[in-house]
């Protein structure tokens, strides 16, 4: 009799500990999940359609939270080519917000943007039914725990300079500059170029909108970090979800089929510019880069420098091998949407 009530009060405490355990561990995950505003021009290249599934796809696993999807390029059909691609990973009411004023207009070169459009489902059909993106930007950071909030940039730094020039308002009585400094624990940015040819490159997203990124990275007053032009150029996705045969009606396999077909230099996969900047964002630098300490220099042209004497910036070196890394990419890509409760 006293075995038997020794083994009753054994499996009880197993019980009890792992009921509790099981919270915590789920408390745990939930409260080192990152919290992503995703910010990006896509369009005028589609690796942002990859680093978008990626950012899903990790969302799914419990390792982010995204926050918002911004465009920092207001070209008419960016807003509901966004809503396409989270209403496809089952989030049709995730905040998207599209710049106002002064910004660049590009659309997609190999027009899977209006294919996309076409095809699948969307309640935005205009930009002006997205939101406004300083506004949303400073919403949101005024509603976040202070330095909880990742912003990822994969596209021009429009958006940043305009909140950082934003003043006090309804919203918020901080400004910008203070509204960053508070929230946002970390900018990672796929922008400028840190081998041989900095000083001479004009990275696309830097240079399409200079004052932008001048402003903005000279102004920052929280840590960055770069992914630069060098990074993405060496990892080629796209090719392993295009040519996955168990992966029908998907916006994302769509974009990679019509446009790697339509230019030489991607017959081996797209350049992954965007991908890895959303990566670092979400799981950090580790194990997959190196970095370098000290703070870019921005000029007015577009090139860019960097002085190993500042403290408040990181830029990306490659280290996991590039064929590993992109294994990484291309599975979190290849990710299907997790159904949920309405």
């Amino acid at each position: 009799m006293q075995q038997k009530l020794f083994f009753l009060l054994i499996v009880s405490m197993a019980v009890f500990i792992s009921a509790c355990k099981g919270p915590h561990k789920t408390m745990q995950k939930n409260m080192s999940a990152a919290s992503i505003i995703f910010d990006t021009d896509i369009g005028p290249d589609y690796d942002d359609v990859g680093a978008l599934a990626i950012l899903h796809a990790l969302a799914d696993k419990g390792e982010c939270n995204i926050l918002a999807t911004m465009a920092s390029n207001k070209h008419k059909l960016i807003a509901p080519v966004l809503d396409v691609i989270n209403t496809y990973f089952n989030r049709p009411h995730l905040p998207i917000a599209v710049v106002r004023g002064d910004a660049v207009d590009l659309s997609a070169t190999q027009k899977w943007d209006s294919l996309i459009v076409a095809d699948y489902p969307h309640d935005l059909k205009t930009n002006e039914q997205a939101q406004d993106a300083l506004q949303l930007y400073r919403k949101i950071l005024s509603e976040q725990p202070d330095g909880s909030v990742t912003i990822v940039t994969v596209g021009f730094l429009t958006n940043m300079a305009n909140l950082l020039r934003s003043g006090a308002d309804e919203i918020s009585s901080l400004t910008g500059e203070q509204l960053i400094k508070k929230k946002v624990k970390l900018l990672v940015s796929m922008a400028a170029r840190f081998d041989n040819e900095m000083g001479n490159f004009k990275e696309f997203n830097v240079v399409k909108d200079a004052a932008a990124s001048k402003y903005a990275f000279d102004n920052w007053p929280v840590p960055i970090i770069f992914s630069g032009f060098e990074i993405g150029m060496n990892i080629f996705t796209g090719l392993p979800v295009m040519n996955n045969k168990a992966i029908v009606n998907s916006p994302v396999k769509d974009v990679f089929a019509k446009s790697i077909p339509l230019d030489p230099n991607d017959a081996g996969g797209r350049m992954s510019w965007d991908e890895t900047a959303v990566l670092v964002g979400v799981r950090g630098y580790q194990p997959y880069f190196d970095v370098v300490k000290g703070r870019i220099i921005t000029n007015s042209d577009g090139t860019n420098g960097w002085d190993p004497n500042g403290d408040r910036d990181l830029y990306l070196v490659q280290k996991m091998p590039v064929t590993e890394m992109e294994k990484v990419l291309n599975d979190l890509i290849m990710h299907q949407p997790v159904k949920r409760k309405q």
